[in-house]
């Protein structure tokens, strides 16, 4: 009997995938909307953009969507709805465009090679009636889109994100046809300093009644502890220059460091 051996192709690898926080704080809320306390996955768009194999997720929206939990080729996600929503996004910043698609999992199934070949085959209807500059703009065209799948309960701490993107693996042997597969690409979480702001406000009245007191008090401790090392830090700085003469004394700074 032959070895069948395979060989991976793909039209754009991709190398990294970085997912913004109100990415994933927007996940999560339509999760404890829809799905909380039960079996069920949302699934939605991911918008953002792709430079040099790197892919930029800084937005995304639910789509509508149903699956049969005993037969997992039966599933229907509503293209309508994902028309209208990105073309109401598209107003707001022309910038961004589809990159991919999320699932909350939590892990890879079944019909989400089916899932992913939906964008792929949507795109190339798509073009039959609008040419590629404006396809591309328009509807996000998506030659290589991107899965992230999103734990919106972790069990143990790290990045709650994992990244796909489909191959084609082809057959050595003639007899065999090629088929899809997922590769993983490593992921990332990151932000610019104006997500920041809003997120740290965003979380400050966020609070986790399963976590204990001590938790929560242990939690608060330490991060007012490296706010106070990042403070102390600053100051250290300050001096260093009055010594060094770069700076000139000022006795108003020092009165007010005393009485801290």
């Amino acid at each position: 009997m032959d070895v069948i051996k395979t060989q991976q192709i793909s039209s754009r690898p991709i190398e990294k995938v970085i997912v913004h926080p109100l990415v994933l704080l927007s996940i999560v809320d339509n999760y404890n909307r829809v799905a909380k306390d039960t079996r069920k996955r949302v699934i939605g768009v991911l918008l953002g953009t792709s430079f040099k194999g790197t892919v930029d997720v800084t937005n995304s929206y639910a789509v509508p969507f149903e699956e049969d939990e005993k037969d997992p080729s039966i599933w229907f996600l509503d293209h309508n709805y994902h028309e209208s929503m990105f073309s109401m996004f598209k107003r707001i910043n022309a910038k961004e465009h589809v990159v991919g698609w999320y699932s909350t999992g939590p892990k890879l199934r079944e019909n989400d090679l089916d899932i992913h070949r939906l964008f792929h085959k949507y795109d190339s209807v798509i073009l039959k009636f609008i040419p590629l500059i404006d396809c591309f703009w328009c509807f996000g065209y998506v030659p290589n889109p991107v899965l992230v799948i999103i734990d919106v309960q972790p069990k143990e701490l790290g990045i709650p994100t994992k990244a796909y993107y489909d191959v084609e693996e082809v057959k050595e042997n003639a007899t065999q046809k090629s088929q899809k597969v997922f590769v993983h690409v490593p992921s990332e979480i990151a932000a610019h300093e104006v997500e920041e702001i809003g997120v740290e406000h965003l979380l400050r009245d966020v609070k986790d009644t399963t976590i204990s007191t001590l938790a929560t008090e242990v939690t608060g401790k330490l991060t007012a502890l490296k706010g106070l090392d990042a403070r102390l830090r600053e100051i250290r700085g300050y001096l260093d220059l009055v010594i060094d003469e770069k700076l000139p004394l000022n006795h108003e700074i020092l009165y007010h460091l005393q009485l801290n």
